[in-house]
């Protein structure tokens, strides 16, 4: 376990267009507003589609993270994640998870790592910014590569 005090700066709304990705229109807010790192402790959404971490097949390894794609569409949502700063790509890198709905089919529910999704009517979320200490995404080699939150005073 690892504990960090967080300063926090601003919180901002920001709400994405109808027909927008939701990765693009996410990190457009944050360079606009200069967010470099924070937490969204919410966010509602419609989706016309997203894929989200699953599979339907048994795994090679049951330990190891699953990054293939289940595709949903018409969707209500419900979600939370963390954003921090991807120096090789010099932009925020979101982490974000979500409880999706299908408004189609008797609102069924899936729940799991976001991976892509399109804006279907609305998203309203919070950004809440976090100042410091800086927030990064180390990939954990003993973990299968997996992408850490770590802090750097």
């Amino acid at each position: 376990m690892k504990l960090e005090p967080l300063d926090i700066g601003r919180t901002l709304a920001v709400t994405f267009e109808h027909g927008e990705d939701f990765f693009k229109a996410l990190r457009s807010a944050c360079e606009e507003a200069g967010i470099r790192q924070g937490y969204i402790p919410l966010f509602l959404a419609g989706l016309s589609e997203a894929e989200l971490a699953g599979t339907c097949e048994k795994p090679e390894d049951p330990a190891a993270p699953v990054w293939s794609a289940v595709h949903l569409t018409n969707l209500e949502a419900v979600g939370a994640g963390s954003i921090a700063w991807d120096e090789s790509s010099q932009a925020v890198w979101p982490h974000i998870h979500l409880s999706v709905g299908t408004r189609q089919h008797g609102a069924v529910g899936y729940t799991s790592h976001l991976l892509g999704a399109t804006v279907q009517f609305l998203t309203e979320m919070i950004i809440v910014e976090v100042t410091a200490p800086q927030a990064r995404r180390v990939k954990n080699h003993a973990l299968y590569d997996v992408p850490v939150l770590s802090f750097e005073d």
